[in-house]
C-alpha cells in the first residue's frame, strides 16, 4: 500500500516567496567580449603606429618636393628671388621647341647598352655562386662591395684609373697594347668608359637580387634534374631562368629608368664635357648655372613622366606572371 504525502496548498509558493530573488543579468556586453573588441582595435591600430614615421618621412622628403617641383614648372622662378610669376605652360613649350635639349638622351644609349651587359654578368655570377662553388661567400662580398662605395669616391678613383698613361694604360701595356689614350677626353671613348664604371659599380646589386631569387627555388627540383641527367646549362634554362623571370623583368625596368637618370658618375668625372652630358646634368645646369629653376623643374617633370611611361609600356609588354615550380 503506497502512502501518498499530501502538501498543503500554497506551501510551495510560500517557500519560493521566502527565497532571495535571482540576480538580474548584466545589461552590457560580457567582460570577455569587451576584451576581444579591445584586442581587435589594438591590432588594427598597431601597424599604423609603426608606419607613421616612415610615411611622414616619405611625405615630407618625396611627395611634397615633387608637388613643389610640379608647381615651379609653371613659374619663371630663378631659385633665389622671393617673387615668382606664373607663366603657365611656357616652360613646357620652350622645352618642346628646343630639340637640342633632348639630344642628350642619345648619351643614355651607352648606359642602356651597358646595363644589359651588367644584367648578363650579374646573372652569370649569381648562377655560378648559387651552386657549391668554393669560396663563394668571398666572391659574393667582392662583387657586392663596389655598390657599397660612395659614388663620389668611385668617381675620383676612376679619374686616376683613366688618366693618360695611368693605371689602365699600364695594364694594357702588359698585354701588348701600346700608346696613351684619352679615355675621358676623347668623345668616342668617354661615354663607353663612363658606362663601364657603371657596370663595375652596379653589377653586385643585380647579382644579389638574382641570387636571392635563385635561392628561393625549391632544392628538390635540382635533385630531380640531376637524376634525369641535366647539366648546369639545362638546369639554368629550364629551372633557374623561368623561376626568376619576375626579377629579371624588374632588372630591365630598373636598367631603362636608371639609364635615363644617370647623373653621379659623369658629373663627377667629366662634368658633362666631351659629349658626356646627360639629361639630369643638363637639368642641374639649367637650375644652378643659368638660374632657370622653373625651366629645370619642367624638365624634371618631363623626365619623370617619361620614366613612368616607359615603365608602364614595359609592364604591358611583359606582364607580371606568377611562376610556380613544382
Amino acid at each position: 500500500m503506497t502512502a501518498v504525502q499530501k502538501t498543503r496548498p500554497g506551501a510551495d509558493t510560500a517557500g519560493r516567496r521566502g527565497a532571495p530573488p535571482p540576480e538580474p543579468a548584466p545589461a552590457g556586453p560580457s567582460p570577455g567580449r569587451q576584451h576581444g573588441r579591445r584586442r581587435r582595435r589594438t591590432a588594427a591600430v598597431t601597424p599604423w603606429l609603426f608606419l607613421a614615421a616612415p610615411l611622414a618621412l616619405l611625405l615630407m622628403f618625396t611627395y611634397l618636393p615633387v608637388a613643389d617641383m610640379i608647381g615651379y614648372g609653371f613659374t619663371d622662378w630663378d631659385g633665389t628671388s622671393p617673387d615668382r610669376s606664373y607663366v603657365g605652360a611656357d616652360n613646357y613649350t620652350d622645352l618642346a621647341t628646343r630639340p637640342q635639349l633632348f639630344e642628350v638622351f642619345l648619351v643614355s644609349g651607352f648606359y642602356l647598352a651597358a646595363s644589359f651587359v651588367q644584367i648578363a654578368v650579374a646573372l652569370y655570377f649569381a648562377t655560378v655562386l648559387s651552386f657549391g662553388t668554393r669560396l663563394r661567400n668571398l666572391f659574393k662580398g667582392l662583387l657586392f662591395f663596389p655598390y657599397l662605395v660612395n659614388g663620389v669616391a668611385v668617381g675620383f678613383v676612376f679619374l686616376y684609373f683613366f688618366q693618360p698613361d695611368g693605371t689602365l694604360d699600364t695594364l694594357l701595356r702588359l698585354v701588348g697594347v701600346e700608346g696613351e689614350h684619352l679615355w675621358l677626353g676623347d668623345p668616342d671613348l668617354a661615354n663607353p668608359s663612363l658606362a663601364g664604371v657603371s657596370v663595375w659599380r652596379f653589377t653586385g646589386l643585380n647579382m644579389v637580387l638574382f641570387l636571392g631569387a635563385i635561392q628561393s627555388i625549391p632544392p628538390h627540383l635540382y635533385e630531380a634534374a640531376q637524376l634525369d641527367g641535366a647539366n648546369r646549362w639545362q638546369q639554368f634554362r629550364h629551372i633557374i631562368a623561368p623561376g626568376i623571370k619576375p626579377v629579371i623583368s624588374l632588372s630591365f625596368i630598373l636598367a631603362v629608368s636608371g639609364s635615363l637618370a644617370v647623373f653621379e658618375i659623369p658629373y663627377i668625372m667629366t662634368g658633362g664635357a666631351n659629349g658626356t652630358e646627360t639629361f639630369v646634368i643638363q637639368t642641374v645646369k639649367l637650375a644652378f648655372q643659368f638660374d632657370k629653376v622653373g625651366l629645370a623643374s619642367a624638365s624634371a617633370v618631363v623626365l619623370l613622366v617619361l620614366i613612368l611611361l616607359i615603365t608602364w609600356i614595359q609592364r604591358r609588354l611583359v606582364p607580371e606572371e606568377r611562376v610556380e615550380l613544382t
